[in-house]
């Protein structure tokens, strides 16, 4: 079993939805990335979604876009990342996901990528552009090293390829809350909340449910019915904010606690498979 399974295992017992933050590595610097993913991790967030900054990021938008654009013109690269990763998996097993776009993970060179990823104690990868049709390079290079391909599921998608998705996924089915790029539209949770709990009766892994959560509300809306939450455009505007200042990881800190208190709140409202 794997750090990321045994997250959710525990979580099953408690009743509770996983706080998944994301945020963009090397915004503004990485040696600050550093300091926060040691700083969400002291807040109790249940896994971490690390973005790859890349030069087109298609589907982000605007704030996430401006969080890449920041973190290259700082000099970030995929190696300098994964070289800070392996720092912090030094001080913490809270599951760390590489969140981002295929160009970065071909111009490095696949093999190379997930054997350091791995090296690094990444947990599992997300991409956003990389088809299941064409995933199979990858997913053999990360089944022999023993990392998760994260898989994403859109409200859009058809129902015989919703059912062949969530048969396949690994780690957990990120489910994308509604149409269009991150960061422009609040979650709308009852619209999508049987959707979501009729994808984690067909899925073998938990389902997560992101885009549009920005605030404890939404959060606590949401992992009443699903078995994760993923909050990143509202915490990319607070790195965006505060930058470097001595603000920065108590502003974040404060954020995340607030949205974990949240969703400890509604365990009691919880609802989908295995509950009343």
């Amino acid at each position: 079993m794997g750090r990321i399974e045994a997250v959710f295992d525990r979580l099953r017992v408690e009743n509770r939805a996983a706080l998944i933050p994301f945020f963009t590595a090397g915004d503004p610097d990485l040696q600050t990335t550093e300091s926060l993913l040691l700083a969400l991790v002291d807040a109790g967030v249940d896994l971490i979604e690390l973005g790859v900054p890349f030069s087109d990021p298609m589907a982000d938008g605007p704030t996430i876009q401006a969080a890449s654009e920041r973190a290259l013109a700082a000099g970030a690269t995929l190696a300098g990342i994964l070289t800070m990763v392996s720092r912090v998996r030094r001080r913490t097993e809270v599951p760390i996901i590489l969140m981002g776009y295929y160009n970065p993970v071909f111009h490095f060179g696949p093999e190379r990528f997930v054997a350091e990823a791995a090296a690094a104690g990444v947990d599992g990868i997300l991409l956003v552009d990389l088809p299941p049709e064409e995933n199979g390079e990858m997913l053999g290079l990360m089944q022999a090293a023993d990392l998760r391909l994260i898989t994403l599921l859109a409200p859009t998608t058809p129902p015989a390829r919703r059912q062949t998705l969530a048969a396949a996924s690994q780690g957990y089915l990120y489910y994308v809350s509604m149409t269009g790029v991150t960061g422009v539209q609040t979650v709308d949770a009852l619209a999508i909340r049987e959707d979501v709990l009729a994808l984690r009766r067909e899925s073998v892994v938990p389902v997560a449910v992101g885009f549009g959560i920005t605030s404890p509300k939404d959060a606590a809306a949401v992992a009443a019915f699903a078995d994760a939450v993923v909050v990143g455009s509202a915490l990319v505007k607070i790195i965006a904010a505060y930058g470097t200042s001595p603000e920065l990881l108590p502003r974040v800190s404060a954020f995340i606690g607030s949205l974990g208190e949240a969703i400890r709140r509604a365990a009691d409202t919880r609802s989908g498979p295995g509950n009343p």
